[in-house]
Order: C-alpha cells, then sequence, then structure tokens
C-alpha cells in the first residue's frame, strides 16, 4: 500500500473515531459536521470527501466501533478452550460498563442513535440488520461448539439460541444505558448468565 493510501486509511479512520465519540457526547441531531472536523483537527470539506452525509458518517462510526469490538472479543476468546468460558467472556465484554476497560458505553450509545433513525431510514435498516445478524452469528458460532463438545446440553438450533440471547442483551443494555436503577450492569450480567444456563443447558 503507498503512503498516500495509508495516510487516506488512517485519516479516514481518524474521522471516525472523532463522530462516534461527538455522536455519543451529542446525540446525532445535535451533531453537526463542524463538530466532527474540530474534533479530528480538519476542515469540514475534507469529512463531506469522505462521506456524503451524517447518516453516512453515523453508520460506518457504528461499523467502526464495532469492528473494534469484534477485534478485542476475538483476541480475547481465542484463548480461551471452553465454549461455556467463552460464553462468559462474551458476555462480560457486552455488558455496558462492567468491566472498567471495555464499558462499551459509546458503541450502546451509538446503537441507540442508529436504531432510532433506522425506523425512518430504509439505507441504515439494512446497516442495522446487517451488523446485528453479525451479533448473533458471533453468538451461534460458541453455541454450535459448545453443543459439539457437549457442554451444552441443549438441543435447540443454534440460531434460534443465539437470537434469544442476542435479544435479551440488547434489550438490557439499553436499560443499562439509560441508567435505569434497577438494571444495574452487575445484575444485566447475573441475568444474561442465568438466562444462557437454562437456555443452553450447562451449569453456572
Amino acid at each position: 500500500m503507498s503512503g498516500t493510501a495509508t495516510k487516506a486509511r488512517d485519516r479516514h479512520q481518524e474521522i471516525l473515531d472523532a463522530a462516534a465519540r461527538v455522536i455519543t457526547e451529542r446525540g446525532l441531531a445535535e451533531t453537526r459536521i463542524a463538530d466532527i472536523a474540530e474534533r479530528t483537527g480538519v476542515s469540514p470539506g475534507l469529512i463531506l470527501y469522505y462521506f456524503d452525509s451524517k447518516d453516512r458518517l453515523l453508520s460506518e462510526a457504528l461499523t467502526y466501533a464495532n469492528d473494534q469490538f469484534y477485534l478485542r472479543m476475538s483476541r480475547e476468546i481465542r484463548r480461551i478452550d471452553s465454549a461455556r468460558e467463552q460464553l462468559r467472556r462474551l458476555i462480560d465484554l457486552s455488558v455496558p460498563g462492567y468491566l472498567p476497560e471495555y464499558g462499551r458505553l459509546d458503541e450502546w450509545a451509538l446503537w441507540v442513535e442508529v436504531w432510532v433513525r433506522a425506523l425512518r431510514d430504509p439505507e441504515m435498516a439494512k446497516d442495522r440488520e446487517a451488523l446485528d445478524q453479525r451479533w448473533r452469528n458471533q453468538i451461534a458460532e460458541i453455541i454450535r461448539a459448545g453443543q459439539a463438545s457437549g457442554e451444552f446440553t441443549s438441543t435447540v438450533p443454534a440460531e434460534e439460541l443465539a437470537l434469544r440471547l442476542a435479544c435479551l442483551i440488547d434489550g438490557l443494555a439499553i436499560q443499562v444505558v439509560m441508567n435505569d436503577s434497577q438494571v444495574t450492569p452487575e445484575r444485566m450480567h447475573r441475568t444474561c448468565m442465568e438466562v444462557a444456563a437454562n437456555e443452553l443447558g450447562f451449569a453456572l
């Protein structure tokens, strides 16, 4: 890769990182292209050179944030042999604020923005569905491995179990991000583990 191409790729990632942070802090409606440009140290025109619209920037910022999450998760899971412990670690990493080093508050706040926009934007809805499917596939892969090894006794298809767990995690995470007094990160984690144990058939 040429130096020019590498520089362009790095600048693109810098903009995505800045956009994710600004949108998380202010919300999409209150975020201006100029705000992201100021945070990145570039001109608004350069932002528009890389992205067609603020909605497209939001979608790509979420994809970028998710890519970073999956990279972290993959590194963690590769070190673990047991499917049950892989699932436990996935839940650890998915609960907003549960692990100080992997809070994921920014990513979840971005997800809330995307869900709202996806209600009225067909392109955003497609992006949302693709990212959700990626999330469910990751969970299903762990479940299939656990069923094959005998760690999980459930005979329900892995895709169905993954859908149930993904929806549970997503729903509880919204409550945590919204600072619901009854849904703390610790309670979310405990609930997800208990439901996973019951659904998949393993002992905590």
